[in-house]
């Protein structure tokens, strides 16, 4: 993503993107990890930490100046699922924004699977 300022063009790598939504919403509360989804059978696969941004899609709309993020969670039996995505958007959209100053459109959130403890 381009964004211009007063004396050049930030240029901000995708990669930045995935790495700031993971780490967000990996601390948020009901949260146990990023998803990653296997191509070939399916499976889901709860990521480490260093790998969080493996779960994390990001995407640049068509003639906008502004950032789309899906991410794929793990979250833990018995929360209240609409209420922890919710929290994730908010806090996702604050830090990427607050961070790198880009304008993001929309977050949105894929609960791929739950844990039990």
């Amino acid at each position: 993503m381009k964004i211009p300022l007063e004396k050049g063009v930030l240029h901000i790598s995708t990669d930045v993107f995935k790495s700031i939504g993971g780490y967000a919403a990996n601390y948020c509360f009901g949260v146990k990890g990023m998803a990653s989804r296997s191509v070939q059978d399916g499976i889901v696969q709860l990521l480490r930490r260093e790998n969080l941004a493996k779960g994390v899609k990001v995407s640049y709309p068509a003639g906008e100046k502004s950032v789309d993020i899906t991410l794929h969670i793990v979250v833990e039996h018995g929360i209240n699922i609409p209420e922890i995505c919710r929290s994730i958007m908010q806090e996702v959209r604050y830090n990427v924004e607050k961070i790198t100053g880009a304008s993001v459109g929309s977050v949105n959130i894929c609960v791929d699977s739950i844990v039990v403890e």
